[in-house]
C-alpha cells in the first residue's frame, strides 16, 4: 500500500454517491464550490446499483409476465411463456449502468473530482480515504456526510450470501425459485416477495407484527393483502423467527407461531427487517459527533450536525429511507454549505410502495389530522369507476382525499391503485401548494386518464363527485 505523506487541501468533501452524495455534490458545484466526492463502491449508491432501481426493474419485469398470461381475458392468447432469470438479471444490470454511467457524465460535467475508497475521520477537518491501492489524508472546509445504510441483519438468521440473502443477492439470483421464503413483511419483502410470485416462484411471508406494512394505513394494505392471496402468496403474521439452517441445496426456517414450533423449507430465503445507517465504521466516535441511539446522526433543520461545518442527509441522518428524502436534503446542505439560508419542510414527503396494487400516500391521514385539532373530510373514489383503470383491467383500489371541514384545505391524499406512483405527484404539488380540494376539483383533467380520481375525490369533499353516489 502507497502512504501518502502530506494532506492534501479541498474545499467541500462529499462521502457517499448515492442519491443524497451526488445530488450534494452537484448542486454545491453550481454555487461556485469546488467539491470532491468520494465513495467505497460506484456512484449511485444503493439505490442505483441494489434498491431501488434495480428491484423496479425487476418488479416491472414480473408484471409484464402477468399481464402477459392475463392477456387472454382481452383476447389476447399468448401460449406458454417461460422466464429466463439470467437473461433478465443481465437486462437489470443494463439498466443499472446505464442510469450509473449517467451520474458520473454528470459529476465530470460539473467538475467534481471523484475518489474511490472509504473515508474516516482524523479529525473535524480530516479524513483519511483508503482503497486497496493507496491511503491519503485530506483537509476540507466543509463536509457533507451521505453514506447511506445497508440491510440490517438478525442476529439468529445472518446473512450467508448463498441461501439466506439480503435484499442484494435476492436482486442477483440467477434462477426463480420454487419456493421462497421472506422474512419481513415490510415495504422491501413486499416487494419482492410479490415479485418472486409473479415469476413462478411459492412465496411465504413471514411478519412478526400483526399485519404486512407495519405503519401503513390497513385500508391500504387489505387490497394488497387480498391480491397477495390471488397470487398464491402465503403470510404469516406474528411469527416469531427462531433461527434457520443453509442445507445446501435450500434452507430451513425456524419460526415460532401462536406459542408452537414451525419449520419453512425452501430453496431460498430472503431477510427483510429494516437498514442500519453506514455509521459505524467512519471514525465518528473520533470527532464526538453526536448520534442517537440506533446509530443515526443528528441534525438540524438545515442538515447540520453538532459540528457546524459538518451536514449529514439521507439514511444516515434518519427519518424515512427514502432516496428522494436524501436527493430532498442533499439540496438544502449544499445550499446551506455555500451560504444559503436553507432549510427542511417535509409538508408533503410522498411514501411509494411497488407493490400490487402499488400504493402512495402523503401529508396526514385522517387520524393524523385528527391528532393534529383538524376536523378532517374525507372523500373516496375507487378506480372501477374510472374508464381508464377499466381499460387498462386495473380496477383494484381507491383514491381518498383527506381535507379540513372547514377551510376545505388539503390535508392528505392515499392511493391504492393502478399507478399510484405516479399519481401521487400531483397530491403532493396541491399540498405543497396550499391548495384546497376545490383547486384540485377545477383542474380540468383529461378523459380518460387515472388522474380523473384525485379530480373526483375532490368533488366529493364538497358532494359534487359526478361518477360516484355523494355521501350526505
Amino acid at each position: 500500500m502507497v502512504v501518502g505523506d502530506l494532506a492534501q487541501e479541498i474545499d467541500v468533501l462529499v462521502i457517499g454517491a448515492g442519491p443524497g452524495g451526488y445530488v450534494a455534490a452537484i448542486r454545491a458545484a453550481q454555487l461556485g464550490r469546488h467539491v470532491t466526492i468520494v465513495d467505497k463502491d460506484t456512484v449511485g449508491g444503493v439505490c442505483l446499483n441494489r434498491g431501488c432501481i434495480p428491484s423496479k426493474a425487476i418488479i416491472s419485469a414480473s408484471e409484464r409476465l402477468m399481464q402477459i398470461k392475463e392477456a387472454n381475458e382481452m383476447g389476447i392468447s399468448t401460449g406458454d411463456v417461460s422466464v429466463d432469470m439470467p437473461q433478465l438479471i443481465n437486462w437489470k444490470n443494463g439498466v443499472v449502468k446505464k442510469l450509473t454511467n449517467g451520474v458520473k457524465t454528470l459529476l465530470k460535467g460539473n467538475k467534481i473530482d471523484i475518489l474511490s475508497g472509504e473515508a474516516f475521520f482524523s479529525g473535524t477537518n480530516s479524513v483519511r480515504i483508503s482503497n486497496d491501492e493507496t491511503s491519503q489524508t485530506y483537509k476540507f472546509k466543509d463536509v457533507i456526510i451521505a453514506s447511506g445504510s445497508r440491510p440490517a441483519q438478525l442476529k439468529v438468521l445472518p446473512f450467508d450470501g448463498e441461501r439466506i440473502l439480503s435484499s442484494t443477492e435476492a436482486l442477483n439470483l440467477q434462477e426463480v425459485p420454487k419456493k421462497l421464503v421472506v422474512v419481513g413483511g415490510g415495504y422491501i419483502g413486499l416487494e419482492l416477495g410479490t415479485a418472486y410470485a409473479k415469476l413462478g416462484a411459492e412465496v411465504t411471508i413471514l411478519e412478526g407484527t400483526k399485519t404486512l406494512l407495519p405503519g401503513t394505513d390497513p385500508m391500504l394494505t387489505k387490497m394488497v393483502t387480498r391480491k397477495l392471496k390471488k397470487l398464491g402468496v402465503t403470510v404469516v403474521t406474528e411469527a416469531m423467527v427462531q433461527g434457520g439452517e443453509n442445507k445446501g441445496d435450500g434452507v430451513t426456517i425456524q419460526a415460532t407461531i401462536e406459542g408452537e414450533a414451525k419449520e419453512f423449507d425452501a430453496d431460498y430465503c430472503l431477510v427483510s427487517v429494516g437498514r442500519t445507517p453506514n455509521t459505524d465504521e467512519m471514525g465518528l466516535d473520533l470527532i464526538d459527533l453526536e448520534l442517537d441511539e440506533r446509530g443515526f446522526i443528528k441534525v438540524d433543520h438545515q442538515c447540520r450536525t453538532n459540528i457546524d461545518h459538518v451536514f449529514a442527509i439521507g439514511d444516515c441522518a434518519g427519518g424515512a429511507l427514502l432516496a428522494h428524502k436524501a436527493s430532498y436534503e442533499a439540496k438544502v446542505a449544499a445550499e446551506v454549505v455555500c451560504g444559503q439560508n436553507s432549510v427542511i419542510d417535509y409538508q408533503a414527503m410522498p411514501f411509494v410502495i411497488f407493490s400490487d396494487p402499488e400504493i402512495a400516500y402523503t401529508g396526514l391521514t385522517e387520524e393524523q389530522a385528527k391528532a393534529e385539532g383538524y376536523q378532517p373530510i374525507t372523500s373516496r373514489f375507487a378506480f372501477q369507476a374510472n374508464g381508464r383503470a377499466l381499460s387498462m383491467n386495473q380496477t383494484d383500489g381507491f383514491v381518498q382525499v383527506v381535507a379540513d371541514e372547514e377551510t376545505k384545505q388539503l390535508l392528505g391524499v392515499q392511493i391504492v391503485g393502478p399507478e399510484a406512483s405516479t399519481l401521487i405527484a400531483e397530491a403532493v404539488f396541491a399540498i405543497e401548494m396550499g391548495a384546497n380540494a376545490e383547486d384540485l376539483s377545477l383542474t380540468i383533467h383529461a378523459h380518460p386518464t387515472l388522474p380523473e380520481t384525485l379530480m373526483e375525490a375532490a368533488e366529493g369533499v364538497y358532494g359534487q363527485a359526478i361518477h360516484m353516489v355523494n355521501r350526505k
